[in-house]
């Protein structure tokens, strides 16, 4: 058994766990939103901080990139529990395929499990749904978490998407728009303005959305996720 893991969020530039491989690609039909809640990492259950899941958009292409675990099942077994344990505010995981060429009408790998959260505030606790771009921006400038603040989140991301080559016109607005808030101007020097941001405070926190249970699949497995 040999899976991959397909990341198109924070997983890009930290994977965090053992991989053999790696691959730069993408996913059809799905997009890049900042929807999702954090309320353990980059935020607090009082401040959440805004981090990104996948909507879907026929069309559209989500660049990111593709790992690969190799090594039998127990070594397989520990990557997949650390990373449910980092990706717990994904509700939903859906099959889809994974190219690595533009030209290419063959994807590169089938079967992909591409892990994103339920568009449903109902069902779904971390759905946090669009909002207009400056309160996104305020949002972002202002949360921190027990894993440090979310603007660093979104300035990594930014920063990773332009590293592969495919940077993100919808992340590129965001982090000018949370930049302008916190009168980051020119070159990235700061003049940062005073900002109503909660204490540093760890947070005990426990999902209560239960751990995925992932049943072996024939040959390759690819798995997207973030956090």
């Amino acid at each position: 058994m040999v899976f991959w893991v397909f990341s198109y969020g924070s997983l890009v530039w930290n994977p965090g766990f053992d991989y053999d491989e790696k691959i730069i690609g993408f996913i059809k039909d799905y997009r890049r939103v900042f929807d999702l809640a954090c309320i353990d990492h980059r935020g607090t259950p009082e401040h959440p901080a805004r981090t990104c899941t996948l909507e879907e958009k026929e069309g559209s292409l989500c660049w990111g990139a593709a790992y690969c675990v190799r090594g039998g099942p127990e070594r397989e077994r520990k990557a997949m529990e650390y990373l449910e344990r980092r990706e717990c505010e994904y509700d939903s995981k859906t099959l889809v395929n994974f190219y690595k060429d533009e030209d290419s009408l063959q994807p590169t790998l089938t079967g992909v499990i591409v892990f994103t959260s339920t568009p449903d505030k109902v069902s779904n606790k971390y759905y946090l749904g669009p909002a207009p771009l400056e309160e996104m921006a305020r949002q972002i400038a202002t949360a921190w978490g027990p894993c440090g603040n979310n603007r660093d989140y979104l300035f990594l991301l930014e920063k990773a998407l332009y590293d592969i080559g495919h940077e993100d016109d919808y992340v590129i607005e965001l982090a000018k728009e949370v930049r302008k808030e916190l009168g980051i101007v020119g070159s990235g020097i700061s003049k940062e303005k005073k900002l109503m941001v909660p204490p540093h405070i760890p947070v005990q926190h426990k999902s209560n959305i239960s751990a995925l249970q992932l049943q072996p699949l024939p040959e390759a497995i690819a798995i997207a996720m973030d956090s």
